[in-house]
């Protein structure tokens, strides 16, 4: 079964380019010693081993891998120990992926740790492509990012292999009969036995709460009394997460394109219909369409796919409904992408599904030769050990209708995603939604975007009053895509570098346009 959309992260802008187509407070950070200050030692977590605590990261060349070239630069790689089962720290450990680049010039502040959304994705491939992004933060951050626990080096897990994935995309993910839907619940069941497999013991310990827990290991072996952070996508959950459970160790904290704690599975998914049928609306709008009438015949083309798949220039391939979906939800990520989705839709409005095909593909990680990528194997195992609710078949039915209102377009394809994504699945999820109350913490900087499909705007209002009063600080860009920093305003990116270069805390409610 294909994910359409979770949180997803920044890579899927990427695989867009692969598949063709007012002032507030400042002050120095005297923690960290960011003005040439004395440091004082970084605190060790707590209850972690002396063995982990102590250890010394062996940083080398990095090296390329099957889905991964090295990176060119002066970029290293090291491998951090963390403990496999964080209730008991010192029983067996795991290995987690790291890269960094140090900072070019002086009066370092420390180690910036990026996650760049996902769950699932890859801060080790990740980090060299968005160097250039935060160049303005290099001078003064080493730049630091890794591969979670369970995702590409750090034990990557891999659910079914390339075949399998192919086959699967034959599975309807909109049942309209008894045996659709069984065919559809069976292929889930399948997907979380294959995982399980795969991962073994580490299927317990991959949520986001292990993870916070590593960042404080990481943390503190860096060398750093406060971890200064960039969470983009699932990174801003993750964030919240840690400050939650080291609000006294939160430093300089921004959280872009922000995922809306409070709610759950079902409300993650209602949240995706209206964010992407948003994106949609204002795609149409920018080509003259009428958004009512260009979502009718979007969804009346996803309607005649249902039943006939059209041919493409790939052999042996077809365009699905579901591929169809996936193919529009890509180039919907950032306003760059509009054109591709003007082509790849006018072409299969002519009977040819090749450009859809090839966003779906870019979406899905599929190369040239057929080899899929895991990112969304490692988001489903994360995922669904993080979320508690598991809607039933019937549940599901009887919310398709709301979705649908919600969406005509993405609508039927979410509602039935919640019933699917964690049928069935071999371990039970930790909680409805993630607690992320920081009370003492440092102001973390709310980033939301007003035109952002994936994770929409009202999230990052969400997320400010959850962290707390005196904590969140929410900065507004007027814009599309998904996600603010970096793409093309200057007042956020000023606002953001300024925050975290300087400590100056922009004003709660500051608007960008």
């Amino acid at each position: 079964m294909t994910r359409l959309v979770r949180w997803t992260a920044l890579t899927a802008a990427a695989a867009l380019l692969t598949a063709g187509c007012s002032g507030g407070s400042s002050g120095k950070d005297e923690a960290d010693g960011g003005t040439g200050s004395p440091r004082p030692s970084p605190a060790a977590p707590s209850g972690v081993p002396e063995s982990l605590a102590s250890q010394e990261l062996d940083w080398g060349r990095c090296k390329g891998t099957a889905d991964s070239p090295a990176p060119d630069g002066d970029w290293q790689c090291a491998t951090l120990k963390a403990p496999l089962d964080w209730a008991e720290p010192d029983g067996d450990t795991i290995d987690l992926a790291l890269i960094r680049a140090k900072a070019t010039g002086g009066e370092r502040i420390g180690s910036l740790l990026f996650n760049f959304g996902g769950p699932g994705g890859s801060g080790v491939s990740m980090m060299p492509s968005y160097a250039d992004t935060v160049s303005s933060l290099h001078e003064r951050y080493d730049l630091v990012s890794w591969d979670p626990r369970g995702v590409a080096a750090s034990e990557g897990i891999r659910c079914r292999g390339d075949e399998a994935i192919e086959d699967a995309e034959s599975v309807d993910s909109t049942p309209d009969t008894t045996a659709e839907e069984q065919a559809y619940l069976k292929d889930a069941a399948d997907f979380g036995k294959g995982c399980q497999k795969s991962a073994g013991e580490l299927m317990s310990h991959v949520s986001t709460t292990d993870t916070a827990r590593d960042m404080d290991l990481m943390r503190h072996v860096l060398g750093d009394t406060k971890l200064h952070y960039f969470g983009i996508s699932y990174g801003t959950e993750l964030g919240g997460v840690y400050a939650h459970l080291f609000p006294e160790h939160v430093g300089r904290m921004t959280l872009d394109a922000v995922v809306d704690p409070t709610a759950d599975t079902i409300g993650h998914a209602e949240n995706q219909a209206r964010g992407f049928q948003r994106a949609l609306d204002d795609y149409l709008k920018s080509t003259g369409q009428d958004p009512k009438q260009g979502s009718r015949e979007i969804a009346d083309l996803l309607e005649r796919l249902d039943a006939e798949p059209l041919p493409t220039s790939s052999p042996g391939r077809e365009l699905t409904q579901t591929l169809a979906l996936t193919g529009i939800v890509l180039p919907l990520y950032s306003k760059s992408g509009w054109p591709a989705l003007t082509s790849a839709l006018a072409a299969a409005e002519e009977g040819d599904g090749s450009e859809l095909l090839a966003l779906a593909d870019g979406y899905n990680e599929r190369d040239p030769s057929g080899h899929y990528g895991t990112t969304t194997h490692s988001q489903r195992v994360i995922s669904c050990l993080d979320d508690k609710q598991r809607p039933t078949l019937e549940e599901t039915k009887k919310l398709l209708p709301q979705f649908e209102r919600i969406s005509p377009v993405f609508g039927t394809f979410l509602g039935w995603d919640t019933a699917g994504w964690c049928h069935d699945w071999p371990v039970p999820g930790q909680h409805e939604t993630p607690e992320v109350s920081a009370p003492g913490a440092a102001p973390v900087l709310v980033v939301g975007n007003t035109g952002d499909p994936a994770t929409p705007y009202e999230g990052a209002r969400r997320m400010a009053d959850e962290l707390g009063e005196d904590v969140g600080v929410v900065l507004t860009w007027k814009g599309e895509g998904h996600g603010a920093y970096g793409s093309g305003s200057d007042c956020v990116d000023s606002a953001v570098d300024a925050y975290l270069l300087k400590g100056t805390v922009p004003e709660d409610g500051k608007v960008c346009s």
